[in-house]
């Protein structure tokens, strides 16, 4: 049979025209799909900036639909479940990701760790720890460390904490010996009132002190323990002690230094003490405790309380007033009272203590601040001092 070469010439170009027709319509099909997919996520996108979140999830979801494998959209989606408290939708989109075979390391990581906030905002603890843990060794591996120590801190776990806190240390996330010292120290306060264990509180107490010899609370503890031991002189130099490795502290401890100088017979050495630290940095706390030494020498009262004056006199003092009006000899005067309670309304808010990390206030001084947790927050010194 004789081919004819001018039907190939005619059917190459045909050929080529209906590949090319194809090829266009495959493209035009690609790009209204992925037309679609970026417009509901960047309508997504717009909706968040307005703060419409319903929306915005709806746009999101859309999104995930027409385009099931991309992670971001879910990342994004499940961040603003977290956000409006929808945890358990949010687990479930973060789950997903994990659960595919295709999903590279690094989203796999990221998608471990958004897990474990899901869990952490839900109250679920026992899960969240559980997911921080398996972050071990990917680049999440300090921030869970941080945040299994908040757990443990919040749990009271201390021995736990305490073995975070020593391997964020080690891996260069910050200076935690003070908070190590804290753990003993809380670890000694429960041997001491829950298992009535007072040696191995003091043997705590005193590891504390061995490990950071600047820290305050477990010089004033083990102090405090001596004492209910009756053990007045070694409360006496433990507190002592504070001048040279923690002076910020001992207005805290001042009227007790007082007491307990009396007690063990050292009420002079006191004295000498409370006014060395006055001297260096005034304080209302240390004046009043110099006023007490005064008296428990044998100074009259109406004399001893001209401390509160010349307190008044370097620095003004609402509290150093009170103080002053509280005795002898305007007490019989009839306006008295009515000038007493009317100052005592006045200085009592400048009595308190102040967080300065989140400005929680207190009547008393606490080691950690029960309003945002944090460790020494609160200067030792009153809202008046600041």
């Amino acid at each position: 049979m004789e081919f004819d070469l001018g039907w190939i010439l005619l059917g190459l170009p045909i050929a080529f025209a209906l590949g090319w027709v194809a090829s266009r319509l495959d493209l035009r099909q690609l790009r209204i799909e992925n037309r679609q997919a970026p417009k509901a996520y960047f309508k997504g996108l717009n909706y968040l900036l307005n703060e419409q979140q319903d929306q915005a999830i709806d746009a999101f979801i859309e999104a995930v639909q027409k385009d099931p494998d991309t992670s971001e959209l879910h990342f994004a989606l499940g961040n603003l479940f977290r956000r409006r408290g929808e945890y358990e939708r949010a687990v479930r989109v973060h789950e997903h990701l994990l659960s595919r075979a295709d999903l590279s390391n690094s989203d796999r990581e990221r998608a471990q760790h958004a897990l474990s906030l899901d869990f952490l905002k839900a109250g679920l603890l026992d899960r969240a720890e559980d997911a921080l843990r398996k972050l071990e060794g990917t680049r999440y591996q300090e921030q869970a460390w941080l945040t299994l120590l908040a757990l443990h801190e919040r749990s009271r776990d201390w021995p736990q904490a305490a073995d975070t806190a020593r391997r964020l240390q080690q891996a260069g996330q910050g200076d935690f010996t003070g908070r190590l010292a804290h753990y003993l120290c809380e670890q000694a306060d429960h041997a001491l009132n829950k298992k009535k264990d007072p040696v191995a509180a003091r043997q705590l107490l005193e590891q504390a002190i061995a490990d950071n010899p600047g820290a305050a609370r477990p010089r004033i503890q083990l102090a405090g323990l001596m004492t209910a031991q009756g053990d007045m002189a070694g409360a006496f130099e433990q507190l002592a002690r504070l001048e040279p490795h923690a002076p910020q502290a001992l207005p805290l401890v001042a009227s007790e230094l007082v007491r307990i100088g009396q007690d063990s017979g050292q009420t002079a050495r006191a004295t000498d003490l409370l006014r060395r630290s006055y001297a260096a940095t005034p304080s209302i706390d240390v004046a009043d405790a110099l006023v007490q030494a005064e008296v428990v020498t044998g100074t009259p009262m109406q004399q001893a309380r001209e401390g509160y004056v010349r307190h008044m006199a370097q620095e003004p003092s609402l509290i150093a007033a009170a103080r002053w009006l509280g005795h002898e000899p305007f007490a019989q005067e009839g306006a008295h009272p009515v000038v007493q309670r009317s100052v005592d309304h006045a200085a009592r808010p400048l009595a308190r203590y102040r967080c300065a990390a989140c400005g929680f206030e207190a009547q008393g001084y606490f080691w950690q601040c029960p309003g945002c947790q944090a460790w020494e927050s609160f200067p030792p010194r009153r809202i008046e001092e600041l």
